[in-house]
């Protein structure tokens, strides 16, 4: 058996909190350490190897999938309305060519998700990309604000903005399919070197989701301390969350892939592929 160190990347927002539940309890190996970050810092980690495997926006491994593999069975996805990516504007998606678009730093999903929206309807607004984070800081001269994960939880964008879009919502609309919003993948150098030890950790991962969801009202309870909102709004989000990959929702990551290629927000077809447990 080899023994290998593995550094595993965690996103900080609580959409990933099931997941890592387990792992949180008891389950996490002396050999495992845990990374916790914001998405676009663990999409740059993954590359630059200061993390082995984690949870990255979709659209960067679209980005990267030459150097990356997924991790089977494990995405932040949503069926509907998401929630915790919102697209906050003073006017309607449709009049906004021209105009000012906030972009967050912290996703490459959300972020190509947004310019294909607006690449589907033929609206083209003039894109700049800074940290989302505080509702204060947003610019008096910015006409539509991207926000994901917990500040879009907890800060009231319904009351600064005259239209609030949910983007899962949106995606639901045009396609009738889920929507994947974060992968956890391995770096497929990792993969090649240490198969034994990264399905392990895969192993180690799943077991760690089971013990979230069976601890769901701990895991509340917790989100519920963190944001200090109330526990039926935390319960209502991670009903519309799901942490799995089944066919379906690799079916709907694929036209998204494809849609974002179309519309030459990438700039290759995107070839998607599973890590294989040994």
């Amino acid at each position: 058996m080899e023994h290998v160190n593995l550094r595993m990347g965690r996103i900080s927002y609580i959409n990933a909190s099931p997941v890592y539940y387990g792992l949180d309890h008891g389950l996490a190996p002396s050999w495992l350490t845990l990374v916790t970050d914001v998405p676009a810092a663990l999409n740059r980690q993954i590359m630059d190897g200061s993390v082995d495997l984690s949870p990255i926006s979709a659209a960067h491994y679209a980005m990267n999938h030459t150097s990356l593999l997924l991790l089977p069975d494990l995405s932040i996805s949503c069926h509907g309305p998401v929630m915790s990516v919102l697209c906050a504007s003073n006017l309607p998606l449709d009049e906004l060519a021209g105009k000012t678009v906030m972009l967050t730093k912290e996703s490459a999903t959300a972020a190509s998700f947004m310019k294909m929206i607006f690449a589907q309807r033929g609206v083209t607004p003039r894109y700049v990309t800074k940290d989302v984070g505080n509702i204060d800081q947003i610019p008096s001269d910015v006409d539509a604000v991207l926000v994901i994960g917990d500040a879009a939880l907890t800060q009231p964008w319904d009351q600064r903005f005259a239209f609030c879009f949910d983007l899962g919502q949106i995606w639901h609309a045009m396609t009738q399919m889920p929507f994947v919003f974060a992968v956890w993948a391995v770096r497929k150098e990792v993969a090649a070197r240490h198969p034994n030890t990264v399905t392990r950790a895969l192993e180690l991962l799943w077991a760690s989701r089971k013990s979230g969801y069976d601890h769901l009202d701990a895991v509340i309870a917790a989100g519920q301390a963190k944001l200090g909102l109330p526990a039926s709004l935390i319960g209502t989000y991670y009903q519309h969350l799901f942490c799995d990959m089944d066919a379906p929702k690799i079916q709907a990551m694929t036209r998204f892939f494809d849609i974002l290629y179309r519309n030459k927000i990438l700039t290759s077809p995107v070839d998607v592929t599973f890590f294989q447990p040994e």
